[in-house]
């Protein structure tokens, strides 16, 4: 899916750590048929790479986010664009909250930089 690459694309770009995508879809509960995930070790680390996702989304894909959250500290971003939802996380959140176990049933995709 040309989303999901672009996405993992723009976190790698800005350094964005362990990129990840779950496939939800065969999970009844899910909220949106993708999470992806990836990690900073700093605010400003995840504020960058949030922005990256917003211009690199409308530039290739023609699709702005629908709802946000999170800008205000930047320890968590989460970026909604409906089938598609992104978790940007400070990288002590992201140990903390765990999200990948709790849907640890859903087929995962990891990207790597290929630099």
């Amino acid at each position: 899916m040309k989303e999901l690459e672009t996405i993992a694309n723009a976190m790698l770009e800005k350094k964005g750590q362990q990129v990840c995508s779950l496939d939800l879809r065969a999970v009844g509960t899910a909220i949106s048929d993708y999470f992806v995930i990836c990690n900073a070790d700093s605010t400003t680390n995840v504020s960058a790479i949030s922005d990256h996702i917003e211009e690199c989304m409308h530039k290739e894909c023609n699709r702005k986010v629908l709802r946000m959250q999170g800008r205000e500290n930047s320890f968590w971003i989460i970026l909604d664009y409906s089938d598609i939802v992104v978790h940007i996380f400070q990288t002590e959140y992201r140990n903390f909250y765990r999200l990948e176990d709790l849907w640890a049933d859903a087929p995962r995709t990891e990207y790597q930089d290929n630099e």
